[in-house]
């Protein structure tokens, strides 16, 4: 018969080394899994301008397509320059940028809070001898997070192409928009009008088509069953781009 003092030291042994365990096991994967995620962070940039990769050849595939990543104030000031594997400009790379931390300071700023200012990060891209400008977008859906990207063709207002993800939606509902179904809709539309007035992109519950004319190039059909996660798209799209009106005014 063990004692109770036993006992109590053997699991306490017991608790220490397991604990020591899993804490040498999240060390070791840890470097793994920060690159997964920087993997798929690549092969997301990328999608949206129509280029896949496997994730072995990603990082090459980012180097060939992805010429020079920029970071964007509020006033549409570019506030540092990555370039041919070199930070050109200002100490910070696009690429290493915390989305949800700079939307953050965005909106406490609109609030009246003090806060460092905002840098938004955009990916130039060339391929077949055009430029593309990729803008990562980053929402709250009805279960969790819900981002991707939109790939600007040279005119800074038509659409390339865009793709989404999500942590949790509703499969076969929210879960949708990380489909080629919600995703294929997007090429062609524009994010200005004629007089380059900023207008977005609307993800319409019941179809674009039961808008005027004039509106529907700015719009998509909302996922049948998913009206949630998709005016969760709608919002995500319409406060991402709009953080990047002032420096495409200054473009065109």
């Amino acid at each position: 018969m063990f004692t109770n003092r036993y006992i109590f030291i053997y699991a306490s042994v017991m608790v220490i080394i397991v604990a020591a365990i899993l804490s040498s096991a999240a060390s070791f994967l840890k470097p793994f899994q920060e690159q997964n995620v920087r993997t798929e962070k690549i092969i997301n940039i990328l999608k949206s301008a129509s280029i896949t990769t496997e994730k072995v050849d990603a990082d090459a595939t980012y180097q060939k397509y992805i010429v020079e990543e920029y970071t964007i104030d509020r006033e549409g000031n570019i506030t540092s320059i990555y370039k041919n594997g070199k930070q050109k400009q200002g100490d910070i790379r696009a690429f290493d940028i915390n989305l949800k931390v700079e939307l953050k300071k965005n909106a406490d700023i609109k609030a009246g809070k003090l806060s460092d200012e905002p840098q938004f990060p955009m990916f130039v891209c060339e391929k077949d001898g055009k430029t593309f400008y990729v803008i990562p977008v980053l929402g709250s859906g009805l279960w969790g997070p819900v981002w991707g990207n939109i790939a600007l063709e040279s005119d800074f207002s038509t659409v390339y192409g865009a793709n989404f993800d999500h942590q949790g939606e509703t499969p076969g509902l929210g879960a949708e928009i990380s489909t080629d179904m919600f995703q294929d809709q997007f090429p062609g539309k524009t994010i200005f009008d004629d007089s380059y007035n900023f207008k977005s992109i609307k993800v319409v519950k019941g179809g674009a088509a039961i808008l005027p004319p004039s509106d529907q190039i700015h719009a998509v059909d909302a996922i049948s069953g998913g009206t949630i996660t998709s005016n969760a798209v709608d919002a995500m799209i319409n406060d991402c781009l709009e953080n990047y009106v002032p420096y495409i005014k200054k473009q065109i």
